[in-house]
């Protein structure tokens, strides 16, 4: 199969979406399917075969986030597009949109069905203070146009129960297609333990951090919906039973000045990172500890899972369909006293290597081979679907 995907965010952007559809386009590509990703000019890109970028624009947005536009004719005439058999966006505004137009035009071309898929990633109402519009008036017209969009494609895909419940609450009645998002285990695998125990004394000197603290992570974007002053308030009440305990902070964002200000003793802020030192960090720390009750399936808490890092974490719908609690990290309220609680409790001698054993065999599931498979088979499934279909107009 040829498969387009379009999207708004794209390596080497840090977030979930451009990370996860990177390892899809990986995936498909080691199953025989050939992908071309269409996604934003971003000014630190390198190029990428297989990748075409779009008009982008960094005026008032954040470095690593440049804003799609949309392609002029020129443009989207230089674009290897109309011999593709699938169309896949991440997106339902501006890329979601640019995706169904593509998709109608190429199945005109071509006489055949041209199927187009949107995977909804994002709880979006949790992201409109970042836009400049009242919320309530923003609420309402975020609901009906991701309904209409979602009522348009061929398939609904959703990372996990949190984007089912919200596109149920939006008010669209289709059901939607679970594929969690994909890991590539094969980045977190240590040939043995005296190299994880390497890997990880060298992270810990790095940071200034004793090789003999227990050391708890969190890695995502600082920012507002992430409830990370809920986190820091738990950390400061864990360290009066465990004063010795650390933590890492990995990721960069607009809160990062504030959240700087705000943290006690034994906070390190990494600012951040690569994302090839993830599997580093990651496989450094005890623990992964989260505030955030925003997150759809982060690709983060997965990622500490393939690193043998068990997941405390604030109770919501990612939570529950990441964590298996007392097998694979602990849920809690999102208190801060909860919260650091359930620190507490995973750190016990008698419990944490149970619960580290238990976040590397969860992870299995999540292999980018295993959920690759599984997209090119819905695919598949598309296709041999009846009829000639040509998507309609929004």
């Amino acid at each position: 199969m040829r498969i387009g995907f379009v999207t708004a965010t794209y390596l080497p952007s840090r977030n979930g979406v451009a990370t996860s559809t990177a390892l899809y386009a990986q995936g498909l590509r080691a199953l025989g399917h050939e992908v071309r990703i269409f996604a934003p000019v971003h000014p630190a890109q390198q190029p990428e075969e297989g990748v075409y970028r779009l008009p982008s624009s960094s005026w008032g947005t954040p470095t690593d986030y440049p804003l799609l536009l949309w392609p002029s004719r020129p443009v989207v005439a230089r674009q290897p597009i109309f011999d593709l058999d699938v169309v896949h966006t991440m997106h339902p505004f501006l890329a979601g949109q640019l995706a169904s137009l593509w998709a109608r035009r190429i199945a005109a071309y071509r006489g055949r069905r041209v199927p187009l898929a949107f995977t909804a990633h994002t709880q979006y109402e949790q992201y409109l203070h970042y836009a400049r519009v009242p919320r309530r008036a923003g609420s309402s017209l975020v609901r009906a146009h991701v309904v209409a969009f979602a009522r348009h494609v061929n398939r609904v895909l959703v990372p996990g129960r949190a984007m089912a419940e919200m596109l149920a609450r939006y008010g669209y009645e289709g059901q939607p297609t679970t594929l969690p998002n994909p890991v590539d285990l094969s980045s977190f695998a240590l040939a043995s333990a005296a190299e994880a125990s390497a890997s990880g004394s060298r992270v810990r000197e790095q940071y200034g951090i004793s090789p003999s603290a227990p050391l708890v992570i969190s890695l995502g974007r600082l920012a507002p919906e992430k409830n990370l002053g809920t986190l820091l308030s738990a950390f400061d009440l864990a360290r009066r039973n465990r004063p010795e305990l650390r933590l890492l902070m990995v990721g960069d964002g607009p809160s990062l000045a504030g959240l700087q200000t705000r943290a006690g003793e034994g906070v390190v802020f990494t600012g951040g990172v690569p994302y090839a030192r993830v599997p580093e960090l990651l496989t450094a720390a005890d623990l992964f500890v989260t505030a955030s009750t925003s997150e759809v399936l982060p690709m983060s808490m997965i990622e500490a899972l393939a690193a043998g890092s068990p997941l405390v974490a604030a109770r919501s719908p990612a939570a529950l369909d990441l964590v298996v609690p007392g097998v694979n990290g602990l849920l809690s309220e999102a208190t801060p006293e909860a919260l650091a609680a359930a620190l507490t409790e995973a750190l016990k001698p008698g419990r944490l290597p149970l619960l580290q054993q238990g976040a590397l065999d969860s992870a299995q599931k999540y292999d980018v081979r295993v959920r690759s498979a599984e997209l090119a088979a819905i695919y598949q499934e598309l296709l041999n679907a009846p009829g000639k279909w040509v998507p309609g107009r929004l």
